[in-house]
């Protein structure tokens, strides 16, 4: 029975490793997502609004399209601290099993496969470059008028990363946009 025991240990902390790989890679994934608000307000109110917010969070104007009545803010998304930390640490935890696995399967050797942890900062390093990157906020504001109402309402178009979309709502809540 023990025969079995350490190649199939050993063959889990691969697949383990493998998931870590793909894990890391997602945490710099582009995640845009379109979602649409309505509200009673003016396409001025609305859209001074939602500038007003996106300048608090350091957004800039960069372009104003007439034809398709979009507005295009640009940022620059800023790195956690916080992942950068999690994703060593999860790095050297997943390290730490793969030596102690291959201290197991070659005794010879002992802990001397311990060395592998040093690559654990990679994973840190790795998120930080790829995930400070310039991010687009799009927005459309157009007047709906609904069938049964005689005062236009707004529709305001959001294209933007699930994490500034998941920030604007209180802004929106407040202001009485309501999310379809």
């Amino acid at each position: 029975m023990r025969s079995f025991v350490l190649p199939s240990t050993f063959l889990l902390t691969l697949l383990l490793m493998v998931g870590l790989f793909f894990f890391i890679r997602a945490s710099v994934k582009d995640r845009t997502e379109q979602l649409q608000w309505l509200s009673s307000q003016p396409e001025e109110a609305v859209l001074k609004k939602v500038e007003d917010h996106l300048t608090n969070r350091s957004y800039r104007l960069s372009a104003l399209d007439k034809e398709l009545d979009q507005v295009t803010f640009e940022g620059t998304v800023r790195p956690s601290v916080v992942l950068a930390c999690f994703l060593t640490a999860l790095m050297l935890t997943a390290t730490l099993c793969l030596s102690l696995v291959f201290s197991i399967l070659f005794p010879s050797v002992g802990f001397g496969f311990t060395v592998i942890t040093v690559i654990s900062p990679v994973a840190g390093w790795f998120y930080w470059q790829k995930a400070q990157r310039p991010e687009q906020v799009r927005l459309k504001v157009e007047s709906v008028a609904s069938s049964g109402e005689t005062d236009p309402q707004t529709l305001l178009t959001v294209i933007a990363h699930r994490d500034e979309i998941t920030a604007m709502r209180p802004t929106l809540k407040t202001f009485g946009v309501i999310a379809p």
